[in-house]
């Protein structure tokens, strides 16, 4: 295992409060400097909101930051494919309408999916939900899953059911093929490569092996997104293994494509991508690119 100070100093997708993440952009800027982070994106899921406070930030605090998203996107490879934008223009008024799109598309599927749980028995508690729809944040599958876990009246149905945290909760009822999961709306790879590309950014496959499980599937997948002008992969990632990481970064170099890498921080608190620094290059050279500046 990498210590500390041998883990990579650049943290290209990371989430504050304006998708999925616990902490605001400027406190998500401060915990990767905290953790000697040179290099950061903020990759907030179809919102660019936080960006200028992350920039701001990012100033104070001595480290480079690049304006980022991450778009959701659907393809025939698996339900659930994300491409990060980089370098984008944050105002540019196509990404922001495609964007708003896809997070009303977010809210409106998250009312189908708590009419789901609720019509499959589960009391879900409403004022975490509320709270965030006023401060106008997107209400995810993790609220949902928190909102229904933490609901006293379920307790004993969860012990029933063998399902100790939220996570599993969300596993067991809103992941594709599970009870409670109802499709959503979002632009294809190739429209949001377009959209990126329109935004003056470099577009990139996050996390491939995360939602495409055999090596044969994710190259074929890689070399298709690169036929519709995909930039790079995210070959460096918390969860890729030694063998994963070597066989993006191999057909990443035959496809004269970058390759980038995070932890995926989403907030101290989560179950899995809590803190900055924690994923390996595996001996490999990144290359970043225009990313670097």
């Amino acid at each position: 295992m990498h210590t500390l100070d041998q883990a990579p100093a650049f943290e290209l997708q990371a989430h504050s409060i304006h998708s999925d993440g616990e902490l605001s952009p400027a406190d998500t800027v401060r915990a990767a400097a905290e953790a000697g982070v040179e290099l950061l994106s903020l990759t907030d899921h179809d919102s660019v909101a936080g960006v200028n406070e992350a920039l701001q930030a990012a100033a104070e605090v001595g480290i480079d930051l690049i304006s980022g998203v991450e778009i959701s996107v659907l393809d025939p490879a698996a339900k659930d494919i994300h491409v990060c934008g980089y370098l984008i223009d944050p105002d540019n008024h196509e990404l922001l309408a495609q964007l708003q799109h896809s997070r009303a598309d977010r809210e409106r599927r998250a009312e189908r999916m708590l009419d789901a749980l609720t019509g499959l028995g589960w009391q879900v508690d409403p004022a975490p939900l509320e709270r965030r729809a006023a401060e106008g944040l997107t209400i995810g599958r993790p609220h949902l899953a928190q909102a229904a876990f933490s609901h006293p009246a379920n307790a004993a149905r969860l012990a029933q059911e063998g399902l100790g945290t939220f996570s599993e909760f969300l596993v067991a009822y809103l992941i594709e093929g599970k009870p409670a999961f109802r499709e959503r709306e979002a632009p294809s790879v190739s429209e949001a490569v377009e959209l990126i590309h329109g935004a003056g950014g470099l577009a990139v496959w996050a996390h491939p092996f995360w939602d495409v499980h055999s090596d044969g599937e994710v190259i074929s997948t890689l070399e298709r997104f690169r036929g519709v002008g995909m930039d790079g992969v995210e070959a460096f990632y918390v969860t890729h293994t030694g063998e994963q990481t070597e066989l993006l970064v191999r057909h990443a170099a035959e496809l004269g494509l970058l390759t980038t890498g995070s932890s995926d921080f989403h907030g101290p608190h989560h179950r899995q991508f809590n803190r900055f620094r924690a994923f390996q290059t595996h001996g490999h050279a990144a290359n970043l690119g225009p990313l670097t500046r």
